[in-house]
């Protein structure tokens, strides 16, 4: 067989078997920082995802060697009162985006398995409900840190009536 059908064959055979391209081909991560928090208090990762493919995708979490548990949390407010729960999935639409920020949608990260600093770089493995993962540097900001910083401005919303470790973990 000629190399050009070859490739004409296998591609027919790609096509013919549904082969689909991953959510995170698709998800381009911006405006990621982290807010490190004093002591032992838990961090929150924040980032902005843009889906440019023609189906919505789900983020499912992240991994990292820099803290031994990372979970996806929403928090939101109610009656005065600050919560915050744990979920399974974030949907990130279709040619559109889904903003993780402090206030709402985060990821936790705790036991750190070293000290993380303003000005570090920390890779986190973003996950996806499809398996897929995208590896993205979030560039640590001190506590009192609303945004990415300069250049890299996400929505700055009011934490400081937020304790991560006293609240209480609803869900998952």
């Amino acid at each position: 067989m000629k190399p050009r059908s070859l490739s004409f064959l296998l591609a027919g055979l790609l096509l013919a078997g549904g082969v689909h391209a991953s959510a995170a081909e698709h998800v381009h991560a911006s405006h990621a920082w982290i807010r490190v928090l004093p002591g032992n208090l838990p961090a929150g990762a924040y980032v902005t995802l843009s889906n440019d493919g023609g189906k919505a995708v789900a983020l499912s979490g992240a991994d990292s060697a820099t803290y031994g548990d990372v979970m996806l949390h929403q928090s939101s407010s109610e009656g005065g009162m600050s919560r915050m729960m744990m979920v399974d999935s974030l949907s990130v639409p279709a040619h559109g985006s889904a903003v993780l920020a402090p206030a709402g949608y985060h990821l936790m990260l705790m036991k750190p398995t070293r000290p993380v600093k303003p000005g570090d770089l920390v890779r986190l493995i973003l996950k996806f409900t499809d398996g897929s993962t995208l590896p993205t540097d979030f560039l640590a900001r001190p506590a009192n840190a609303v945004d990415a910083g300069e250049d890299q401005a996400v929505p700055a919303t009011d934490m400081k009536s937020m304790d991560h470790a006293a609240m209480p973990q609803v869900g998952h």
